[in-house]
This record gives C-alpha cells, sequence and structure tokens, in this order.
C-alpha cells in the first residue's frame, strides 16, 4: 500500500489491475484502517479515472454475494451517489416505494448514510427491517409488495470493512462513486442522481459499455436527483435533456423544503409523511419526479408527462403505502 499512495501522491494513476487488487487486499483485511484512510483521503484532492473505477468495481462485483436469482425481475434501482452535502431527506428511497406501487419490481441496493444524516438503511431500520442475505426472502418480497432492499455491508464484504473509516471521515469519497454501480443484482435497469456533470460523464460511459437501460439525473445547483430547486439534466440511453421544474408541471422548490432533519428519526417521520401523501408540496414532488424518471427508464415510449401521472395516481390512491406495509411483512 506505501508504494501505491506514493504513487497517488505524484499524481500518477492506478491501472485496472492494480485498483482491482487494492479492493481485494481491503476486503480481505490486508490494509490497517490508518491506511484505509489515507488511501481515501488522496481521492479528495484529484479525480479518479475511468480504468481506477472500472478496477474497483470489478474487484467488488467479484466478491459480491451471489443474488442472480432475483434477475427474473428485471426491477429497476433508483439511487444517488450522495456526497451533495445537501442532507436531504430520503427522496430516492421513497419513490422506490412509489415506483413498487405503480407495479414495477424495485431492488433497491442501499447503505447507511456517511454524509447525511438518514440513507437508505437508516430509514429501513428506523421501520424496523431485518436486513438479509436470503435471496428467498427477497424473492417473497418482490412478489408481495413489488420491491427488496439489498444492505449493502452484507453483500460485499469490502463494503463492510471500510464502513468505519468512511463514517468516521463524514465526507465524501470514491466509495459514493462506486456504490451506485456495484449493485450484487447487477440490475439492467437504474436511475442514477450524480452531484456533479464530470461524473454524469463518467458514469455515462461505464452504462454505455454495459448496454443496460438507464437514466443519469444531475440538478445543475448541485443535488444528486431532481431536487425540483433549479434546472436538471436527464442523460438516457437515447438522448440528454435539460429540464425546468415549471416546464414539467411542478413549483419550483426552496432547499430547506427538502431537508432531512438533524436525526434519523425525523428523516423517517418525513419519508413517511410522503408516503401518506400528508408531506408538503414540495416534499411530494420531488419524490414524484424522480419516481417519474424511473417509470420512464421502465418505458422509454412513455412521456414524461404519463410518467407522473402514473407516480402520483399510485402515492394519491395509497398504493406506494401499500407497498411500504408489505414490504415490512415480509422483511420486519
Amino acid at each position: 500500500m506505501k508504494e501505491i499512495l506514493l504513487k497517488l501522491f505524484e499524481h500518477q494513476y492506478l491501472s485496472r489491475s492494480e485498483a482491482k487488487e487494492i479492493l481485494v487486499n481491503m476486503s480481505e483485511g490486508k490494509y490497517s484502517e490508518p491506511l484505509i484512510a489515507a488511501f481515501i483521503t488522496v481521492y479528495f484532492m484529484r479525480s479518479i479515472s475511468v480504468e481506477e473505477i472500472l478496477g474497483f468495481r470489478e474487484a467488488l462485483l467479484e466478491m459480491r454475494v451471489n443474488v442472480d436469482a432475483l434477475r427474473d425481475y428485471n426491477p429497476i434501482d433508483i439511487v444517488g451517489t450522495g456526497g451533495d452535502g445537501k442532507n436531504t431527506f430520503n427522496i430516492s428511497t421513497a419513490a422506490c416505494f412509489v415506483v413498487a406501487g405503480a407495479g414495477y419490481k424495485v431492488v433497491k441496493h442501499g447503505n447507511y448514510g456517511a454524509t447525511s444524516v438518514s440513507g437508505a438503511s437508516n430509514v429501513m431500520e428506523e421501520h424496523g427491517v431485518k436486513f438479509s442475505k436470503d435471496v428467498e426472502l427477497h424473492k417473497r418480497s418482490l412478489d408481495n409488495a413489488n420491491i427488496a432492499y439489498l444492505h449493502a455491508p452484507l453483500f460485499n464484504l469490502a463494503l463492510k470493512t471500510v464502513a468505519p473509516v468512511r463514517k468516521a471521515l463524514a465526507v465524501r469519497t470514491f466509495f459514493n462513486i462506486l456504490g451506485p454501480i456495484v449493485n450484487p443484482l447487477m440490475p439492467k435497469r437504474q436511475v442514477l442522481g450524480v452531484y456533479d456533470l464530470k461524473m454524469a460523464r463518467l458514469y455515462h460511459y461505464i452504462y454505455q459499455e454495459s448496454g443496460n437501460d438507464f437514466s443519469i439525473v444531475h440538478s445543475l445547483d448541485g443535488y444528486d436527483e431532481v431536487s425540483l430547486t433549479d434546472t436538471f439534466k436527464v442523460i438516457n440511453k437515447q438522448e440528454e435533456n435539460i429540464y425546468t421544474p415549471e416546464a414539467i408541471g411542478f413549483a419550483r422548490a426552496r432547499p430547506q423544503e427538502l431537508y432531512g432533519g438533524s436525526t434519523p428519526q425525523e428523516a423517517a417521520l418525513i419519508f413517511d409523511s410522503v408516503l401518506d401523501n400528508t408531506a408538503t408540496a414540495s416534499q411530494k414532488n420531488v419524490v414524484l419526479a424522480n419516481a417519474a424518471i424511473a417509470i420512464q427508464t421502465i418505458e422509454p415510449a412513455l412521456g414524461l408527462q404519463a410518467c407522473i401521472a402514473k407516480a402520483r395516481e399510485a402515492l394519491e390512491a395509497g398504493r406506494a403505502k401499500e407497498a411500504l406495509q408489505k414490504f415490512l411483512a415480509v422483511n420486519g
């Protein structure tokens, strides 16, 4: 590791094979926490190359727990990189339940918040979810509720190994970049939120190589989701589009209206209010917008307004909340 660190300090890049070997060694406990922290810190000060991210990803996917039995459902994942510093409530997780309520299959891959109060796994735990590697349980969850949840550290030892260091650093790391593309299911459909346009280009290259159906979203004021606080970009297999909130029928939101609170408990209350359809207009609208992008990723022939209508109907008719209730009955 010392040789690798010296190489990085000299602003050299790793080869794909070097990057892969490092992640394998991390997972096998070959590096101390200070060495891991030093390695992660390097990436605060330099950009990550495509070859490096592909090497890291290859290592993580080779070491993943096998959940290929869930592939027959052809589900979608909705995920953000995190690290945008906005501390929003659990928008993408709520959007997953709206999409499930609209009748589509979702396999959400998530973790505890490292740079925000509440990550997806925090809000799941607040609802009494017991994380599991049991594929049969996840199949039942998909059959009954249209959604399954994969807690990242259970499905990849490397992610578990670095979790204490990430939590202690409490800042964006390259694991924020890796998280969305190491879902152990390797779904063929995914919505990914990124915090800057450079990241959007990086992921666009990776997704084009995979041939998957995808939508990459970025709000131009720095959110890693469709925040409705500003103009946002959507990149998919077919095209790139820029939208204003008003152009798709939503009032512009204020950043403070999306705040996730100061504790996981507060974030969970906001999450519940959205699925109960009692949230503020801005909280509800931002979830609908992200759910609509997911529906359009699944059904690209549908216009965005039709997808928004499907999401709205699922939420307002109570089917999103019903999906949550059924999910908790299986996973609680």
